[in-house]
């Protein structure tokens, strides 16, 4: 029996090889897998032309995933610097990764970037629009948005941010909305400029159809953009954001009956005791689609580490139902992150997501935590490095000042209490000198 996608397969009964791949890597029954894919809520982003790709599924019962975004900028048109990003991501295991090129022909960055990558490739067409047909924005008609749809699905991305909830009802309660920071998404201020400029309906909402014909083909996730994500935590959940939402929960069903996977899109910048009722806001009104957040950052005054204020609301987000993590790094709000600054967003992001699934009771998820306390009750280094989420950095800082006693450490030394109650408990002397 044939099928076009994921989740037509699914819907037919019939087990995918990706279905399989996730089945085992998650530690789920591959069937109960299939009818959630089924259902929408749970996606697996799979280009049939991504052939380096390793699945991973994003959704209900599942382990968070974390995405990592990098491009190329007019700023820094340096191609080897965005692929050493690349494989770093690849190697600190984050299922996703998302090219925001904005500046040039990027087609040759993302088919390496297709060919290199086991992770599961994302973009925001909107973003690359103006660069690849070479047009200022006002001159892009809707059928040549639609074409680099087609592009970038035809290299083999296996999601894409489409922003089509910011049509003109959204738009208007923007408008009369009064928010501190307007419109924060750059592929929302884009739609939102070109509609104002063309007078025009948003293209990717007046011709949603095609577009998802286009992702069906070559079984593209569409992952609906929050255009109206809060910038500030002044403006969360408020009315713009809301209606956008009830738009998003329309569009996701339209989707669904075309048989093209979804996730929803989130915010953004949130107080923390906005986040939970957010998450369940989300499924209630999306249908328990897979919700892919951005932070939230639970306060807009630490640029420089704005990847902590994202890990705190990221934990409460995925502990309250959140699927996916977009990382943010310590140089967000202020310039092109380097690799230093991607290590430091990816790590921030695995701890919340992580702590996420603790918290939901994700099968499996707390194994590696008895291991790492197992070992540091015996207090054996090797086994807790190997633990780590990143294990050069506590390499690095047990090294820098080692103890003299090697199941100890230079804090606490001969009084480390592992030490002790070891001790004690076998029936030894405790010595301290």
């Amino acid at each position: 029996m044939e099928y076009t996608t994921q989740m037509d397969a699914a819907k037919k009964g019939i087990v995918t090889e990706q279905m399989k791949i996730v089945a085992e890597k998650e530690g789920v029954d591959v069937h109960t897998l299939m009818e959630r894919v089924a259902c929408g809520s749970v996606a697996i982003p799979a280009n049939k032309n991504h052939k380096s790709l390793s699945p991973e599924g994003v959704g209900e019962g599942l382990r968070t995933k974390i995405n990592v975004n990098l491009g190329i900028s007019k700023d820094c048109v340096d191609y080897e610097t965005e692929m050493e990003k690349v494989r770093l991501a690849v190697k600190m295991k984050a299922e996703a990764i998302m090219d925001l090129s904005c500046y040039g022909k990027t087609h040759e960055f993302r088919t390496r970037l297709v060919d290199f990558s086991p992770a599961m490739i994302g973009t925001v067409p909107m973003y690359d629009a103006v660069g690849y047909l070479d047009k200022e924005l006002s001159d892009i008609t809707a059928e040549e948005f639609l074409s680099v749809i087609e592009a970038h699905a035809r290299e083999g991305v296996d999601f894409m941010t489409i922003h089509a909830g910011i049509n003109r009802r959204t738009a208007q309660v923007f408008k009369e909305s009064g928010r501190l920071t307007n419109i924060v998404s750059r592929g929302g201020s884009l739609i939102y400029a070109w509609m104002e400029m063309t007078g025009n309906e948003n293209p990717f909402y007046e011709y949603y159809d095609k577009v998802l014909d286009i992702l069906a083909k070559y079984d593209v996730t569409i992952s609906l953009g929050d255009a109206c994500r809060p910038g500030s935590t002044n403006d969360s959940t408020d009315a713009c954001q809301i209606t956008e939402l009830v738009e998003l929960g329309l569009l996701t069903k339209r989707a669904w009956e075309k048989n093209v996977q979804v996730m929803i899109e989130g915010p953004g910048h949130m107080a923390i005791d906005e986040i939970a009722a957010n998450m369940k806001l989300e499924k209630r009104l999306c249908h328990n689609a897979p919700f892919y957040v951005l932070g939230p950052l639970v306060t807009d005054i630490a640029p420089g580490y704005d990847h902590i204020t994202s890990a705190i609301g990221g934990a409460i987000a995925a502990a309250n139902g959140a699927d996916f993590l977009c990382y943010v790094t310590p140089a967000e709000h202020l310039r092109l992150p380097n690799a230093d600054d991607v290590k430091e967003g990816i790590v921030a992001a695995k701890i919340a997501a992580h702590a996420g699934d603790l918290a939901k009771g994700v099968k499996g998820a707390r194994d590696i935590d008895n291991k790492m306390s197992d070992a540091r009750r015996r207090v054996c280094w090797d086994e807790m490095f190997e633990c780590a989420i990143d294990p050069e950095k506590p390499i690095r800082y047990y090294n820098e000042l080692p103890p003299e006693e090697k199941h100890t450490c230079s804090m606490c030394g001969k009084m480390c209490a592992a030490r002790t109650m070891n001790k004690i408990l076998a029936g030894e002397k405790v010595d301290y000198k």
